[in-house]
Order: structure tokens, then sequence, then C-alpha cells
């Protein structure tokens, strides 16, 4: 990937955490700035990657997928970031999983080679756009989903009509009933299989896709139960598919496993038994920041169930930090923070509380007990209850742990990079 462009674009005040005043200045000048998050050198609210965890996560990914013998797409839709899609290649990842052609538009300008478009493609500026660039670069590599014959038709028509000059490669979704897209029964799957098979050359299967991350059960046991029924239906699909002799040369991808049951769809899809290559793919997108509420306890359900998880050490760690400042306390036991929602996510459990930092009499973050908790958040104020005797006072700083990445990103166009000493080392861009 070449990111030249995006860290020599300029960014300036305009941009939500730059300090005011600040003249324009590239993106990739940030760490030379000397800035440092505890100093008070940029205005809050302010949400930060941790390096360190970033870093780790990223190891603890590979050696996972090294004793599972599996390859990693991870959803670019997390982060939509440009370089942290360059990190996740750079740890070994396959290719970036991708669900609107807005997104794949992003990653191409910035050099990615490989998509995996977890979605159907349709309407004729996507279309047109992929087989355009297929066309123009022998090196892109691409597969999409198909569920439907009317789907199969769709794209064979359109590549027909502006030919890039190789097959369009595909994977049949298998869904459930009640969920979104994909082939809810084997014969629905095969008879798009079949489709595909028929429309060649301008088509090619390549294997198949589901996604298990909406299944929902009464308890954690059966969620995992329903997970696993599904996965097997995938591979269910695989074998009849096979047997038929319906996926073009090369291994067949099974891709499943969101960012909370990825060990599940290694075990299941690993097994598969096709009597020829194939690619177990996941398609974990939160891994790499993790977080402090949401997928921290997914995580520890995946260690619970699978040793070799366990086996593998220290888990993912929460990248993401909110800082925001106590600007009141109206009443003894409540604070008002200098952020909201716009600033975070809160679909999935609202902002933890976790340290706080008081500037010019404090040396480091002291930590913030279960006491204190965020109840409820406007648009850029957060209600947070303490104990009447909470040292916090108007100007503090306060550390809070975020759930739910993929809506944290979407806030922020700019989101720095800090070391342990929460110095500004770097930023990374948001598209959204």
């Amino acid at each position: 990937m070449d990111l030249a462009e995006l860290e020599n674009a300029p960014i300036d005040d305009r941009v939500k955490g730059i300090p005011g005043g600040t003249p324009p200045f590239p993106l990739g000048a940030i760490g030379a700035k000397g800035w440092n998050l505890l100093r008070e050198d940029l205005p809050l609210p302010l949400v930060v990657l941790k390096d360190s965890a970033l870093a780790h996560n990223g190891a603890w990914m590979r050696r996972f997928l090294e004793a599972g013998g599996a390859a990693l797409a991870p959803h670019g839709k997390t982060t939509m970031s440009p370089q942290l899609f360059k990190r996740q290649l750079d740890d070994g990842a396959w290719a970036i999983t991708l669900a609107t052609v807005g997104q794949v538009q992003v990653a191409r300008r910035y050099g990615v080679k490989r998509v995996l478009f977890a979605n159907q493609l349709v309407g004729r500026p996507a279309v047109r756009y992929v087989l355009d660039e297929l066309k123009r670069d022998p090196g892109f590599d691409f597969y999409a989903l198909v569920d439907s014959v009317a789907g199969v038709r769709h794209l064979a028509e359109a590549a027909r009509d502006r030919p890039p000059g190789r097959p369009l490669r595909l994977l049949v979704e298998g869904g459930f009933a009640g969920g979104r897209t994909g082939c809810r029964t084997l014969a629905a799957a095969l008879e798009v299989a079949r489709a595909v098979k028929d429309a060649a050359p301008a088509l090619a299967l390549h294997g198949v896709e589901g996604f298990e991350g909406i299944i929902a059960g009464p308890d954690p046991a059966a969620t995992e139960d329903r997970v696993g029924a599904f996965l097997d239906f995938l591979v269910e699909i695989a074998r009849a598919a096979a047997a038929e002799s319906l996926f073009a040369d090369g291994p067949v991808i099974l891709s499943a496993g969101g960012s909370g049951n990825y060990d599940l769809a290694v075990g299941r899809l690993a097994r598969a038994g096709l009597g020829r290559e194939t690619k177990t793919v996941i398609r974990a997108g939160c891994y790499l920041t993790h977080d402090s509420i949401m997928y921290r306890d997914l995580f520890r359900r995946i260690a619970e169930r699978s040793p070799e998880v366990r086996r593998l050490g220290d888990g993912p760690r929460p990248a993401f930090e909110l800082w925001a400042y106590v600007q009141s306390r109206p009443e003894p036991t409540r604070a008002i923070l200098t952020f909201g929602k716009r600033d975070s996510s809160y679909d999935a459990g609202l902002p933890a509380p976790q340290a706080w930092f008081r500037p010019g009499s404090e040396d480091a973050p002291r930590p913030l007990g279960p006491d204190h908790r965020v109840v409820a958040l406007n648009d850029q104020h957060a209600f947070m209850d303490l104990p009447a005797e909470s040292p916090l006072r108007v100007g503090d700083m306060v550390a809070l742990g975020l759930s739910h990445p993929c809506l944290v990103f979407d806030k922020w166009q700019m989101i720095p990079v800090v070391d342990d000493e929460y110095n500004i080392v770097s930023a990374i861009r948001t598209f959204f």
C-alpha cells in the first residue's frame, strides 16, 4: 500500500482534536509536534489509540491464525482507516473485507490488492466500478457474494457487456431464517452455484460464505449451538457444490467468523473435508482495537470454550480510550463530562470510566472504581454517577473505555495514536 498521499495530506484546527490556531501541517508529521495528552496539548474530548495495544493485538491474532491454519480478511468497515488496513496486511492479513463500493474505492485509492466484498454486488455504478478496476489492474483480486439466480444473472450480464478480461469471482452466501442475505436452504444454494457455473467464463465460483454474528439464542450455550449448526450448513453447501464440480480451479474459500465467533468458524470450517484444497478465511474486524465492554465479554467466552485460545497467552487488549474533562459537579453524586453521542459509541454499552488525572498535580492517571458510572449521554454531555466523596472536581481529566469499535471510528476523522506515556506518536484518518 502507498500511504504517501494520505500522510502528506494537510490537517488543521478544523479537524476535531487539533488545537485551535494550529496552522495546516501534514498528517504524518503529527508525531513531530511533541504533543502529549496529559499535558493538555490537545483539546478534549479526544479518542486515542494506544500503540502498544495495537501491536499486541496484531501479534496475538497472528498466533491464533497460525495455530488454527486459517487466514484473515479483517472487516475494513470497522475502521475505514487505510493506515490500519496497512497494519493488518503487514501483519499477514490475506485480504481486506469490505461491504460497500464506496469502501472499496477508498481501499483501492491506497493500494489494497485483495478485497472480499461481504455483500451482494448490485447496481450499475457499483458493478461497473468493480469490473473496470479488474480490467485496469490485473493484480486486483476481488470476491463478491451471491445468494440468488437473479443476482447471478445481473452480474453475468454486466460482465458480458463490460468484460474485465477475466471471470468475476463469487462465493455462494449461506443464510438462515430471519437473518440478512444468504440462501436459506441447500437446494437454493446449489441452484445459485449451478447458475454461476453456467455463466462461465463471465463468472467463476470460488467458495462459500456466511455471517453468523447476528445469530442469538436464549443463553450463550444456545447461541453457540445455533452458530455451530449454521457453520455446518455452510460446510454442507460446500461439500454438495464440490461433489458436482461447481467450483473453479484453485482453493475453495470457506469464510465466516465475525469478531465474536472466529474460533468456532475455524474449528468447523477447517474440517470441511472437500477432497481438495480449501482456505478458511475469518473476517474479525474488531480484534485490532478490541474494546473495554462488548468484545471484552465476547472474548472471555471464546477463552472459556477454547483451550487453544487459552494457550496463546494474554488475549487482545483494549486500544481505545476516550478522554474528557469534568465540566460540572452540580450535585454531590453527579458529574457532567465534556463528551456525548457525537464522540462515543453507545449502542452496546455506555462508556466505562477507568481512570482520572489532575493536570499539573499528578504523575500518572489513577484508577476509578465501578462506583463511577456513565448513566446517560446527550449530544455533547455525559452524565456520570459517582460517590459524594469522589475526588473528581471541575477540570480533572477522565479516561473511559469504549464498546463496539465500529461505532467509535465513524465519529472521528482523525484519531491520534499514543505511546504508554500518552505522547502523540502518529495519527490515523478514517473515511466514512
